[in-house]
């Protein structure tokens, strides 16, 4: 699905929020095999390193690994200060992210603040970090955030996720307008369903429940995303084929969000034995990433 020159994105180099592992992971070798000098950040030090050397190995291009907690922002700061004395970034995804499913009248404020202090404030830490820099520096520039078509519907049982996803969608379009006159554009993807290991353990917890957020029966064209798709559409934003598109928020979800709302509303009916069943999975999904990190 190569729609690339091989070279279309040499000159580039673009930090990738979350790039250890899953989706991450999928647009860094995009970006990387399009000859972009990626870096990419992460709690996990291990899982960074094998993802880096993976893909430099296969791209042969440097993907450079940053650990780093991007809810702190003075972490943040201090890592794009060390980026910035090594080569000036041209493009930032922001694609770190927390969530799974509950029912909003069991979160506790950890939970939720587990969610929103990566969604909502690591996109926020990073783009002001780079965007504060670019601006100093006369340096043009593209922000790509991924988010979800909840951003227009909003979402039962994943309440703080699409608080957090909606706020980015706002930073977007008001950054747009204020940083537009530096060069710096700023735009968004919603995917609709795109299956990677670590979100889907969290959103589809339930043996044999599925919402329609994350079923294939629900989007018109009746199947998953694929991942040269979406990172086509990631390379293109962060692109020089770009240039007049900035504030907006594109779906790519097959439909899904136009045929009806890819939300996880349909999980209203289950049963208290079901909600302790999914948190008992999550949790034990959270811990195997713990143990990773470890």
């Amino acid at each position: 699905m190569g729609i690339f020159k091989d070279d279309a994105l040499a000159g580039k180099a673009v930090l990738v929020t979350g790039g250890g592992g899953g989706l991450g992971r999928e647009i860094a070798h995009a970006l990387s095999a399009l000859q972009a000098r990626v870096t990419i950040c992460g709690r996990r030090e291990a899982l960074l390193a094998e993802t880096a050397a993976a893909i430099t190995a296969e791209t042969g291009v440097e993907v450079v690994p940053r650990v780093c907690d991007i809810r702190d922002a003075d972490a943040v700061d201090a890592m794009i200060e060390a980026i910035w004395a090594d080569q000036p970034l041209s493009g930032l995804v922001n694609n770190a992210a927390a969530n799974f499913i509950a029912p909003t009248k069991d979160l506790s404020a950890r939970g939720y603040r587990a969610i929103t202090s990566t969604v909502m404030d690591g996109s926020f830490h990073a783009t002001l970090s780079c965007g504060k820099r670019w601006i100093r520096d006369g340096i043009p520039a593209s922000v790509v955030s991924m988010l979800t078509t909840w951003v227009w519907t909003g979402s039962a049982f994943v309440v703080p996720s699409a608080m957090s996803k909606a706020a980015i969608h706002s930073m977007t379009m008001s950054l747009a307008a204020e940083w537009g006159p530096y060069g710096i554009r700023l735009n968004a993807t919603a995917p609709g369903p795109f299956p990677t290991e670590g979100a889907w353990d969290k959103l589809n917890p339930i043996p044999d429940t599925q919402s329609s957020a994350t079923n294939c029966d629900t989007v018109p064209m009746r199947r998953f995303g694929r991942m040269p798709e979406l990172t086509n559409l990631v390379a293109y934003l962060l692109s020089d084929a770009s240039p007049y598109l900035t504030g907006q928020t594109i779906a790519i979800d097959g439909g899904q969000h136009i045929a009806g709302p890819g939300t996880f509303a349909d999980l209203t009916n289950l049963t208290p034995q079901q909600w302790t069943a999914a948190r008992e999975a999550i949790a034990a999904s959270v811990a195997k990433e713990k143990s990773q990190r470890a």
